[in-house]
């Protein structure tokens, strides 16, 4: 596809294609990904949006609300219309669906969230959530509200295989699965997993397919070593040489000499 993906593309596709999805946090890693054929991405709406918005003009980019950022329907009208106007294609929001459906019903597609949300794991630890069928059928509530205010996509994370295959074949809904088997319509992770670049947690479901961390130790360690056989240079004479600077010739020298006396 040239042009950019829209939820109409995506949902005439539901049910026929499975996309690949990634969280990404900057430029280079959207670009990376659209070379690679992924073209769902999602971002946080930080100084790199703009950046990642022309990385990946043809991609759907779901940008995430920040949680508490708003605290009425009206004000996630306005900050929802905001990100569409930085490069959103879609709003990633965990508020109710009270706000979820004020900026549906003024044409903004949104995101929403179902089994563990980060933002409300107060209530649910960070867990697996929807393995006892109460709390299976709470989640499709949850689904059904969403479907009922509007929403375009929702995030199913780490819920049960089978349930998020009922989820996404019962729901009109773009299901982006984190943690879910194979089972939405989006295989969902977070570049930062995928490229290893932290020495925190990673989660179960998570795969790592490179290790930033030590290409990043190394990096920092060559610098290190330019920067110290630069002090050694300069402490020893080998820097600068001749062919780092210039000078001028005798007559010009003399010449500015006698100009210098004059001021």
């Amino acid at each position: 596809m040239t042009r950019r993906t829209t939820v109409y593309d995506l949902q005439r596709q539901k049910g026929h294609t499975r996309w690949l999805q990634l969280h990404v946090d900057n430029a280079e890693e959207a670009a990376a990904a659209i070379e690679a054929g992924i073209i769902i991405l999602s971002c946080e709406p930080d100084h790199h949006l703009e950046g990642i918005r022309a990385a990946a003009p043809t991609g759907f980019l779901s940008v995430g609300m920040p949680h508490g950022a708003v605290a009425s329907p009206e004000e996630a009208v306005r900050l929802g219309f905001q990100m569409l106007g930085r490069g959103a294609d879609s709003v990633y929001c965990s508020h109710s669906p009270v706000f979820i459906e004020a900026m549906a019903r003024e044409g903004i597609p949104v995101t929403g969230h179902v089994g563990l949300v980060p933002n409300r794991a107060t209530w649910t630890n960070f867990r697996a959530v929807g393995k006892t069928p109460d709390e299976a059928l709470r989640v499709l509530r949850q689904v059904r509200d969403l479907e009922n205010a509007g929403a375009a996509c929702v995030e199913v994370e780490v819920v049960p295989v089978r349930l998020a295959e009922h989820i996404t074949r019962s729901t009109p809904l773009i299901t982006m699965g984190m943690g879910c088997g194979s089972a939405c319509d989006t295989q969902y992770l977070f570049s930062s997993d995928v490229l290893g670049t932290h020495t925190g947690h990673y989660p179960r479901h998570a795969k790592r397919y490179d290790d930033f961390v030590g290409l990043m130790a190394e990096v920092q360690a060559r610098r290190v070593t330019a920067f110290r056989a630069f002090a050694q240079d300069v402490a020893t004479g080998a820097y600068p040489e001749p062919r780092h600077q210039v000078d001028m010739d005798d007559a010009t020298y003399d010449r500015f000499l006698s100009l210098a006396q004059t001021i």
